[in-house]
């Protein structure tokens, strides 16, 4: 769900995985712009149209945030960085 099908995707393991309903609980935004962001950033993952979307809690604190460079970081797969694992412990997730 990215807008640059060039990018890697995220990827993301089991408990950093929120629902789009707790996406639209945990930061009060609108569902109608937690999936405009799942799709600009590649912050979600959806096996096909109509199945559950997936999201990246570290990802969607990113931007939240701004964070792009920790984001771009995070894509790579550099998750014991200082800049990404910040987002890991806010959230209480390991990072490793």
């Amino acid at each position: 769900m990215s807008d640059h099908p060039e990018q890697w995707p995220i990827l993301m393991r089991r408990d950093e995985v929120i629902n789009l309903k707790l996406a639209v609980y945990c930061t009060g935004l609108d569902e109608k712009t937690i999936r405009g962001w799942c799709k600009q950033f590649g912050i979600g993952r959806q096996a096909k149209p109509g199945s559950p979307l997936g999201i990246s809690a570290p990802a969607l604190e990113m931007v939240i945030h701004g964070d792009m460079v920790a984001l771009k970081l995070l894509r790579e797969g550099k998750r014991t960085d200082p800049r990404v694992s910040r987002y890991f412990d806010f959230l209480g997730l390991p990072s490793y």
